[in-house]
């Protein structure tokens, strides 16, 4: 592409989608991603994309009262349509100083987890029990729980495969039993195992709802229950019982172990208790 000038135009929108794609990004990413630049683009109203224009996003943002986190994601994807549309620019990230703790009203607990399959059970809601303590045992992301499969069960591992990377997850004996059990009474023979009445796999935003669905019954807190806080809730114990954070990363398909230590991070009370330990105030 790399027009003197560069307007973003549906057609460059349509082939940056077609891009992404390409490159094995997330299904949520992409979408994250196409909303960030067709809010940009809302902003930009036709005008020429310049790095000028770009710092003007940044700087609106931050005027508009958005978390540093959240202008420096909505950055990100402006970058890389950029890195996309071969456009020599790339605008900073806004630093932010090193979160110590994480935040009480999302940490979900060991006793919640148990509450919302319990909850899950006791309304006839086997798949969504089931889906719970898969994601629960085995730290999958929510996109990868289409790799469980009847064939994955029966060895007892499923290879999942993400940004052209394939990494191994071990499935834990008990759960497989389960979920073969499960499968022979839906008369699900082969593929996945959680699927619609229709026989497609269940998508990222039922899985959600049906989540949030429960939360009432289980006297959970909605904002504690979402997929990818299983698998905050997985690393937590892990690490807990292995001390290990390089196999831990691994597990979860982290190129970084700074991501992983971002999942065990403790909260304020935990960190409170923990200086009440030291016996240095007399």
């Amino acid at each position: 592409m790399g027009n003197t000038v560069h307007t973003i135009t549906k057609e460059a929108f349509d082939k940056f989608k077609a891009w992404l794609i390409s490159e094995e990004r997330e299904s949520g990413t992409i979408q994250k991603y196409l909303r960030d630049l067709r809010a940009f683009s809302v902003w930009l109203n036709g005008g020429e994309l310049v790095k000028e224009a770009v710092l003007g996003w940044k700087e609106h943002l931050l005027k508009k009262g958005y978390k540093p986190v959240t202008v420096n994601s909505m950055l990100a994807a402006i970058n890389t349509y950029c890195r996309f549309a071969e456009l020599c620019i790339k605008v900073k990230f806004l630093r932010i100083q090193r979160r110590l703790f994480q935040n009480e009203s999302r940490n979900l607990k060991k006793e919640e987890y148990d509450r919302l399959i319990a909850a899950a059970e006791k309304s006839g809601k086997e798949r969504l029990a089931l889906l719970l303590e898969t994601i629960g045992a085995t730290g999958i992301r929510v996109s990868e729980v289409k790799y469980i499969t009847v064939e994955a069960l029966k060895a007892g591992r499923a290879d999942v495969s993400l940004k052209g990377k394939i990494r191994t997850i071990i499935l834990p004996n008990k759960l497989c039993r389960k979920l073969l059990k499960y499968a022979k009474k839906r008369k699900i023979a082969s593929g996945e195992v959680f699927i619609t009445k229709s026989g497609k796999g269940i998508s990222r935003k039922q899985i959600w709802a049906e989540m949030k669905a429960i939360c009432k019954e289980a006297g959970v807190e909605a904002s504690k229950v979402f997929p990818h806080n299983l698998r905050h809730l997985f690393a937590r114990i892990y690490y807990k019982v292995t001390r290990d954070v390089a196999k831990l990363a691994d597990l979860l398909g982290h190129s970084s172990i700074e991501t992983t230590r971002i999942y065990l991070l403790s909260t304020g009370e935990e960190h409170a208790r923990q200086l009440e330990g030291l016996g240095l105030v007399r």
